[in-house]
């Protein structure tokens, strides 16, 4: 126990000097536009993967309709600040509660359902969203929506940070158990006594509401949002850093969210093959590594000693 928990202060003592470090960085006009804005995407690719990765990788719940959530999230942000002149920090915590109510709304009618049919109803879910944005007015339809900058690195660190460690102190506690067991057999989990349906919809609607948090970090990293960006596309997307850094382990999609988004930014000036490239690096990594970057396993795990026989 004591270990586990040294390992967990160093952590988080090492994710406050990549803090610090790249704060003063920034501050002293050492890092351009540029590599703020791909350390900011990485940031917000890591919450949305982190997010997805509790509803999928922990819960078994197969979804693709994630930038849904992503979406209701960025606009209910945008209205907040742009409509209502609210301060970014609360437009943040209300986007959250926005997907949080989407998600618990999407949950209890379709967590009946299982496997591809609740993929179908999800990614029906997430076109929806989009859909109904492009048709209201006041959030400038297709045309989308001009948005302050706000974004700043404190807020995506703290974001980021608060993230990873609620999804993960979660999976480590007796409730995280139980969403392993309905991931694991759902059937004898409910036999067991667990209530799977409450379970289902929990995971959905923290999984909604940390991808709300992401909505609003990403909408106002842009100086517009339109509802087209949070198409099918964008749940495929971060459906890919999931299954790419491996089911069932968090720093796996941590891991596959810092690779995907640095190739796809280095590649945007190839656009014509931008997405071969990427898809030939993710058919590969399927080919010979079908289990994802870290399988079921956690970063942690190669720091312990190994049992001599």
């Amino acid at each position: 126990m004591m270990k586990r928990n040294m390992g967990f202060w160093l952590s988080l003592l090492l994710s406050f000097v990549v803090f610090f470090v790249i704060q003063t960085l920034i501050t002293n006009g050492q890092l351009n536009a540029f590599y703020q804005n791909m350390i900011f995407s990485i940031s917000i690719n890591i919450i949305l993967a982190v997010s997805l990765h509790l509803i999928i990788g922990i819960t078994g719940q197969f979804s693709i309709g994630h930038a849904g959530f992503l979406a209701v999230g960025a606009f209910a942000s945008a209205i907040i600040t742009m409509k209502l002149g609210l301060p970014f920090g609360l437009a943040m915590l209300a986007s959250g509660l926005a997907a949080a109510v989407a998600g618990l709304i999407i949950g209890i009618p379709t967590l009946r359902l299982r496997g591809d049919y609740l993929a179908i109803a999800t990614l029906g879910f997430g076109e929806i969203v989009r859909i109904v944005l492009l048709n209201i007015e006041y959030v400038g339809g297709a045309r989308g929506m001009m948005v302050t900058h706000l974004t700043t690195w404190p807020w995506v660190f703290f974001a980021l940070l608060v993230t990873i460690l609620a999804i993960r102190n979660l999976t480590n506690s007796t409730h995280g158990r139980a969403l392993i067991s309905v991931r694991e057999d759902e059937i004898a989990a409910d036999a067991m006594g667990i209530n799977t349906t409450y379970y289902k919809v929990a995971a959905f609607t923290i999984g909604a509401f940390f991808a709300g948090i992401a909505g609003s970090l990403y909408a106002h990293n842009f100086y517009v949002i339109q509802p087209s960006t949070f198409g099918f596309l964008k749940s495929f997307d971060i459906l890919i850093f999931v299954v790419l850094g491996g089911l069932g382990s968090l720093s796996g999609s941590v891991l596959a969210a810092i690779l995907l988004t640095i190739i796809s930014t280095f590649l945007q000036d190839y656009p014509e093959t931008r997405m071969i490239i990427y898809s030939l690096v993710l058919i590969v990594m399927m080919i010979f590594r079908p289990q994802g970057l870290m399988g079921t396993k956690e970063i942690t795990s190669f720091f312990k000693k190994r049992k001599t026989v």
